[in-house]
């Protein structure tokens, strides 16, 4: 598809990005929101080159589950997360004084060039009490729009700096002792009609893929609304598994909703040293059509990292 990422910046607000051809393909939505929910920046909606939404925002059984967000279920005591927080032994617990936030600094690119729109910010993480506990330089790019293949991809790179004066902790629920709950980092919210959706690996799939390792993981589901299928692609950098890096295990539910995280802290703790980066990046490519397993692989020889 010829021609720029058209963007458009509602100062305060939201920054959305469209197709060459119109459809908006995102919004990325930096207001603060409830307090309770751990405000943070996030993407909703996303949506396929065919105009379909492949994200929920506040849905009923998770108000704080929004589109496509970096999040922090277990950081130092503090839940980044939202809702209520795991404590073991006591199951989820409404304990706002553990709710912390993420913060819009400001931006150093908003930008449309050569085939790619990106959008660079500056954040700031926080504790309840509103201690500067981090910062993060994130960077989201939109690139490789294809009419032919009916997809578009995003990256997503977030480099998180400790500004303490000691470790700061990654860690799940899984860390903290509930089985097969390592949520934490990068996560997507798919829409509900999503649920059931097709799970695919490299060499496996379905929801068994729950805290297994693979390079990349494809989830497809069903559109409402409109009749057909879109698939979520989701891939690490070759550069999160880099030496001495701390191996990420998937987050992947299709029952009772869609959900994929590939989480840095599964099932054990990510200890950041004081002044010590966490960069971790990630490509989410989005796809009308249910795609399958060798279209995936002929993909991602085509469009390498």
């Amino acid at each position: 598809m010829s021609g720029d990422p058209g963007i458009v910046h509602a100062h305060g607000d939201h920054i959305a990005v469209t197709a060459p051809s119109g459809t908006e393909l995102l919004r990325y939505v930096y207001r603060p929101e409830s307090a309770w929910e751990a405000p943070k920046p996030y993407l909703h909606p996303i949506r396929t080159l065919a105009g379909h939404p492949v994200t929920d925002y506040r849905p009923n059984d998770h108000r704080w589950h929004k589109g496509l967000q970096m999040t922090a279920s277990h950081l130092s005591g503090q839940n980044l997360w939202g809702g209520n927080t795991y404590v073991h032994g006591d199951g989820y617990l409404p304990l706002p004084e553990r709710v912390g936030s993420m913060a819009h600094l400001s931006f150093d690119a908003v930008e449309s060039a050569d085939g790619r729109a990106t959008i660079a910010e500056r954040l700031t993480w926080h504790p309840y009490d509103g201690d500067h506990w981090a910062d993060e330089a994130r960077r989201i790019d939109v690139h490789d729009i294809d009419a032919d293949t009916g997809s578009w991809a995003l990256t997503w790179s977030s480099a998180i700096t400790n500004r303490r004066e000691e470790p700061l902790v990654f860690g799940s629920p899984t860390t903290q002792g509930r089985e097969l709950a390592g949520y934490t980092g990068l996560f997507w919210r798919g829409p509900r009609a999503f649920r059931d959706g097709r799970i695919l690996a490299p060499h496996d799939e379905g929801p068994g893929l729950m805290g297994q390792q693979a390079p990349w993981l494809a989830y497809s589901g069903e559109h409402d609304g409109a009749d057909g299928h879109a698939t979520l692609l989701f891939v690490h950098s070759p550069q999160n598994d880099r030496v001495g890096a701390q191996p990420a295990h998937w987050f992947v539910r299709n029952d009772p909703f869609a959900a994929v995280a590939p989480s840095f802290a599964f099932y054990d703790d990510l200890v950041l040293a004081p002044g010590d980066t966490l960069a971790r990046s990630y490509r989410i490519v989005v796809a009308d059509r249910a795609w399958e397993r060798d279209e995936i692989t002929d993909y991602l020889k085509e469009h390498p990292w």
